[in-house]
């Protein structure tokens, strides 16, 4: 199997055609495994003659966005504020969510990197994910965007466990999701994707944390949201999500994935299932399903699992009709 560095020259090295900016994303535990992107990185540049840009399109150093204040009791809840141009943007707030919306192609087809890094909403499951305690891990992730920042990288960070913790139960604070998601972004995150890793979420849950993020002064345009589908609610979810103003949701095609630390969780909600909702709501994303759907089958088979995707495996179907 091909180590990091290994897909990462490759992928620089042969970048697919696409009519949309890719961002290639790439776990940085601590850092050391900083070090080894960026060395991998230069290795890549070096045999390259028109290397692809170590950021993304949006400046690397530029702060988040600034906080409001936070809403005081009795005030009127702040609406939600929507992400400005994105490569696969999506209905305003403001607007009807039927209304398509075409995104605006990139000028350029170079791909871009950025690395990521993790930290959770439980002390519990901090230490089994990272062997440390959130405070702990905190202090990891800030000494990493420091680095980082200095290489022009852009960085988005996780808080896993949002909505639910395979060891301190299905009610996690909003408020404590929030406080740390803060702290990321405080410390030079460019965004912060917040997971339901155990798909213990539901509607009403995903809307109480989002208030709580809004409460503490964060804005929407610097949130993603990450939901598994272990109890089929994340299309849900990312409806709820959406309708708050959200416009960056994580997926995996075929719904590959899971967590070896929640028993019986499943995969992040499939990107074709997620394709094909966004669609059906009128949303145009530039995503081609019916070729998602041939690359889930492809993927599934490669790795010898089953294809979770529901609308991918309906659509297959109705291809091999034609």
């Amino acid at each position: 199997m091909a180590n990091s560095a290994d897909v990462l020259n490759h992928l620089l090295g042969h970048p697919p055609k696409s009519n949309y900016p890719i961002a290639y994303n790439f776990l940085v535990p601590n850092l050391k495994g900083l070090q080894n992107f960026l060395k991998a990185k230069e290795d890549s540049t070096s045999h390259n003659e028109d290397p692809a840009s170590i950021t993304s399109p949006q400046d690397p150093n530029s702060p988040p966005t600034p906080p409001p204040t936070p809403k005081r009791d009795g005030d009127e809840e702040p609406a939600p504020i929507t992400s400005t141009q994105d490569p696969n943007e999506m209905p305003s707030s403001n607007t009807d969510i039927n209304d398509p919306v075409q995104p605006a192609k990139s000028t350029s087809s170079a791909p871009t990197t950025e690395i990521s890094l993790f930290t959770a909403a439980t002390e519990a499951f901090s230490k089994a994910n990272t062997n440390c305690t959130i405070a702990e891990s905190l202090e990891k992730c800030r000494a990493i965007v420091s680095q980082a920042k200095k290489h022009g990288i852009r960085v988005r960070g996780y808080v896993s466990v949002a909505l639910g913790c395979p060891y301190e139960g299905p009610n996690v604070p909003p408020s404590k999701v929030a406080e740390i998601t803060a702290s990321l972004l405080e410390m030079g995150v460019d965004e912060v994707s917040v997971a339901d890793t155990t798909g213990m979420g539901t509607a009403r849950k995903t809307q109480e944390l989002l208030k709580g993020l809004f409460a503490a002064g964060i804005s929407s345009k610097d949130l993603a949201l990450h939901f598994h589908d272990t109890f089929g609610q994340a299309l849900v979810n990312v409806v709820v999500g959406l309708e708050h103003g959200i416009r960056a949701f994580d997926s995996s095609v075929g719904g590959l994935g899971g967590c070896p630390f929640s028993k019986g969780a499943t995969g992040n909600v499939s990107t074709e299932d997620l394709v094909h909702c966004l669609h059906s709501l009128g949303v145009r994303t530039g995503v081609d399903v019916e070729k998602m759907a041939r690359i889930g089958k492809w993927i599934s088979e490669e790795l010898g699992k089953p294809n979770d995707s529901r609308a991918g495996k309906a659509i297959l179907a109705r291809l091999s009709e034609r």
